[in-house]
Formats: structure tokens, sequence, C-alpha cells
């Protein structure tokens, strides 16, 4: 969990530690509190070693579809998405090639400063979920609810202003009785640096970020991440950075304790449409290959 207010939306390791910037409580509502968004861009997004097709396309009547493949060694996946936006109400259906069909509506506004979210994936009968969030200038709340006998209830909040921001982020399962999550973390934030510091995994770990802006004209950032967690006693630290080669092409960069060296180059070859090609090398077994990824998003 992280937390940030005041400016909107802007396992392994690593999937761990995004986990903890895609929260699915309050920080659904900001897109995600603005340090974690701007911090999990630069060290995290569009990194992969993996080969990926997307392609966005429009009906008449403005649903949007959006088929992507992605090859990941011998294993190919695929995904359908469709969305549809009536008034205030959106509907995304997607379907998976594990035959898995995930519904998410969306309700914006129903009431000032609130958003109703309800979504489920079939055939698990168990995954109902309803969600209700509140966004005020200075706080914003989310409380989800699984649609099953005893679910597990979510509660999430952030309050502050564009300098500080205090928030927690809470799960409880009414089936044992124990509270599954439970973090807490505070963010501060000037005119060219977000800091944050955070305690999550019921306080199992701690993790300090900063993000900060060296040149807003060529988007060139640095960052970094240093998690630790007390059962393990084990360090984890991530650093980053960005740049704008010209207006339609960007670099970044990062590195990791492990030994982990990772860059991709990004261009936008036409509005919407982007190539990205990364790479990974491990820098303590040079002697494996290097990983190269590829992915093409194509919208009209």
């Amino acid at each position: 969990m992280t937390t940030g207010i005041g400016r909107k939306k802007g396992k392994k390791k690593g999937e761990e530690q995004r986990d903890r910037h895609r929260s699915d409580a309050m920080y659904g509502r900001d897109g995600e509190a603005y340090s974690a968004f701007l911090l999990c861009n630069l060290l995290y997004r569009d990194y992969q070693a993996d080969q990926k097709f997307t392609l966005t396309t429009y009906t008449s009547n403005g649903v949007a579809i959006t088929s992507s493949g992605t090859k990941k060694g011998d294993l190919f996946l695929a995904d359908v998405n469709t969305q549809l936006k009536n008034k205030n109400i959106t509907t995304d259906v997607k379907v998976d090639t594990n035959s898995n069909v995930y519904t998410i509506i969306t309700v914006d506004e129903p009431a000032p400063g609130v958003k109703a979210i309800f979504s489920f994936v079939a055939p698990d009968q168990k995954s109902g979920k309803v969600e209700l969030q509140y966004l005020h200038e200075h706080a914003g709340i989310s409380t989800s609810l699984g649609l099953t006998a005893k679910p597990i209830v979510n509660f999430s909040g952030v309050a502050g202003n564009d300098k500080a921001a205090l928030g927690t982020d809470i799960s409880f399962d009414t089936a044992t009785g124990n509270f599954t999550k439970c973090n807490a973390g505070v963010s501060f934030t000037t005119a060219d640096l977000i800091a944050s510091l955070n305690l999550n995994d019921k306080g199992d770990s701690l993790t300090a970020s900063y993000f900060h802006t060296v040149s807003p004209l060529t988007n060139t950032a640095v960052g970094a991440e240093l998690t630790h967690s007390f059962s393990t006693n084990e360090n984890t630290l991530t650093i980053g950075t960005q740049h704008l080669l010209d207006p339609l092409t960007s670099v970044k960069a990062r590195l990791n304790n492990y030994g982990k060296v990772s860059a991709l180059i990004q261009h936008e070859w036409r509005p919407k449409s982007l190539v990205t090609i990364s790479g990974e090398v491990d820098t303590r077994a040079i002697e494996k290959s290097a990983k190269v990824g590829l992915a093409v998003a194509l919208k009209p």
C-alpha cells in the first residue's frame, strides 16, 4: 500500500512489489496513489521478457474491443476485452484462453464523489465483489465486500493534501476471523520530489521509496525503492531512471541489488500506437542468455 492524495490519475519479488502498487481498494479511485503511480511506471511498467501484441478497435456505436496475445516461451496466452460506456455506466467484459469471463460494471457518480463497482469472474461462483468508493478533496475511502456467505471485507482510506498524506489498507476474512491484510503508509510531496514510507504485510515488511523529477521538459526522472523484510531479514533495492530522447521516443533503465539490469526503448510510431523493446541481463550469471521482450500496441 502506498499513500498519496492531491493529484489524481496521473509470487516473485517484482510481482509482489507491483501488487503493492495495485491496491484494489481506495487506490482504484485515484488510479493509484500518485507516488505509487509514478514509481510503478518508472520501475516496472513495460518491462517484459515476452512477446506481446495488442490491437484495439472501436465500433460505430463506441464499443471498444481490445485483443491481446502473449507468447511466454512455449505457452501462448490471449484474451479479448470489450468495453461499453452508456452515460455514467461502464461495462468491461474480458474472455481469456482459460475460458474465464471477467466482468466489471462501474457506475460513476451515482451520488457526488461516489463510485460503485460490481465485479465477478465466471465460472468462479465465489468471485463476486461489490465496492463503494468516495473521494473528497482531502480524503478518500473505499469499502469492498465479497458476495459470499462469509466474505472478505476490505477497507482503505487516505487523508491529506498536496504536501502530505496518511493512509491505511485493511482486509478481514469473516470465515477465519483473521486480518488478511493490514498496511499503512505516509507520503510527502514537493514540487519535484515524492517520498513515501509504507508498512506492509501486516507489519512484516517496510518499504521506503522516492521519485525525483530532474527535468520536466524531457520527462527525466530517477527513483528508488528499498524494502526490508523483518521475517527473513532480507533487503531488496531497485533503482531506475527514465528520459525522453524526443517527443515520441523514451528510454528507461533499472538495476536491483540482485545484479539484474534492465533497459527498454519505446517509440510511438503513430498516435496511441507503441512499439517497445526491452531486455534484461543477470550480471551474476553473465553466461546466461539475455532476456529480450517485444510489445506492439495498435490503436486507431
